[in-house]
């Protein structure tokens, strides 16, 4: 399965105002495992900030007058993501913002959810951590994903963090060997950015001994739970 984590930065909150996408970060999974293949784009606006924006983002139209239109970066930008599923932080507010400027393009672009599905981080945030605050610091400072480097909002930090937080909130692993061959003795997946997404990964054996404490364990749950628990259900 491939997957897109995806952030913009935007000239204001509100596109309907005619506020535009000013940055977009996107980071690629395969299997849940980042691949290091990432995508990151400047744009140039085409007119000014709202008040506060420019300062939550560091950005000003002065560092933007020289970096492409949507328009100029649309093609590529929607060959990285076509048939994948992005994964977004309150994903209304970026699909709507990236709707809107594949409108100005014109029918044929047609809309984001024509070429991707769409899963949104925070709903899924909101659902495991009722009646506490999950914007995406909150989100790191809970799950121990470092984010001190974070002091102004930027598309691909932005997508690199979520990227660790959705890992970590969808088990935290993809992958764990439990016996059979080689192939499959792989070990949890890590968010890394700064290694080599191949390379030599160290087995995880499991004796029978463990094994059988494992089954055991999962009879009780499956007892107190209605004969299913959470290690039946399909990833």
């Amino acid at each position: 399965m491939r997957q897109i984590i995806l952030d913009t930065e935007t000239t204001g909150l509100e596109w309907k105002k005619g506020n535009r996408v000013v940055e977009i970060g996107c980071v690629e999974l395969l299997e849940r495992r980042p691949t290091g293949n990432t995508y990151h784009q400047y744009i140039n606006p085409q007119r000014e900030f709202e008040q506060g924006a420019a300062e939550v983002t560091g950005l000003s139209l002065e560092f933007l007058a020289d970096k492409p239109l949507f328009a100029d970066i649309a093609d590529d930008f929607l060959a990285f993501i076509d048939g994948a599923e992005l994964i977004i932080h309150n994903a209304t507010f970026d699909i709507g913002f990236l709707d809107y400027e594949l409108s100005l393009l014109g029918e044929r672009y047609g809309r984001m959810r024509d070429r991707v599905q769409v899963e949104d981080s925070l709903l899924m945030a909101r659902q495991r951590f009722p009646g506490q605050r999950n914007s995406l610091d909150a989100l790191c400072k809970r799950l121990g994903v470092d984010n001190a480097h974070r002091q102004l909002h930027g598309a691909l930090l932005d997508a690199q963090l979520l990227c660790e937080v959705y890992l970590y909130m969808t088990a935290g692993q993809g992958e764990i060997g439990f016996g059979g061959d080689e192939s499959s003795q792989q070990t949890a997946v890590m968010p890394a950015f700064s290694i080599p997404a191949q390379g030599a990964r160290p087995r995880v054996l499991v004796s029978p001994a463990e094994l059988a404490a494992h089954e055991s364990r999962l009879a009780v749950l499956r007892k107190k739970s209605g004969d299913k628990c959470l290690w039946d259900l399909p990833l």
